[in-house]
């Protein structure tokens, strides 16, 4: 699938059979999220507790991998040190497009505790790569994680896979088609 997009990314303007096929295609991704979860630290815990039976990330659609090359999203559960910020970057790139990332907890969005006196402690991971959705708590329920996922689903579902990006259909609805009329 991605051979084919490639071929077709934004070489067609709004229109019903791509708007569909964009639709499928989005439908396809945000149901089969395959995440490499990277555990740092105590936030990591939380993440495997929904992993495991009560909350059930499985029903999201969420397949556990262990390697990069295998992963379309990242799950950076805490504290990120200036050493480890390199090998993040690293699997980060090594990961196939399209790539997402979840911040999990305040360690990584922001540093956490050590953020102020930590000499050794990144500042937040969107320092070092894009972050998609930040969950906040320190560190956070399951139930957060599990929100964080479900809004990087909406986000999956709209973006723009086959039509091009710039003016819809819709916002040229005033305009002339007659190359002659004044404007």
């Amino acid at each position: 699938m991605s051979q084919t997009s490639g071929l077709l990314q934004n070489r067609f303007d709004d229109g019903v059979v791509v708007t569909t096929a964009d639709q499928v295609i989005n439908w396809a991704r945000k149901s089969s999220l395959w995440p490499m979860t990277f555990g740092l630290a105590c936030c990591a815990i939380e993440m495997m507790a929904t992993g495991g039976t009560r909350y059930d990330w499985d029903r999201f659609g969420l397949i556990p991998r262990g390697t990069p090359r295998q992963s379309d999203l990242m799950i950076v559960a805490g504290t990120v040190t200036l050493k480890m910020a390199t090998r993040v970057k690293r699997l980060y790139e090594q990961m196939p497009e399209p790539k997402y990332v979840i911040s999990m907890g305040s360690c990584a969005n922001n540093g956490g505790p050590y953020w102020r006196y930590g000499y050794h402690v990144l500042k937040g991971v969107d320092e070092v790569i894009p972050v998609d959705v930040y969950v906040p708590g320190c560190p956070p329920r399951p139930e957060a994680l599990l929100y964080g996922i479900m809004k990087l689903q909406e986000r999956i579902q709209e973006d723009r896979v086959l039509r091009k990006k710039g003016p819809s259909l819709g916002s040229l609805a005033g305009a002339s088609m007659d190359p002659g009329a004044a404007k």
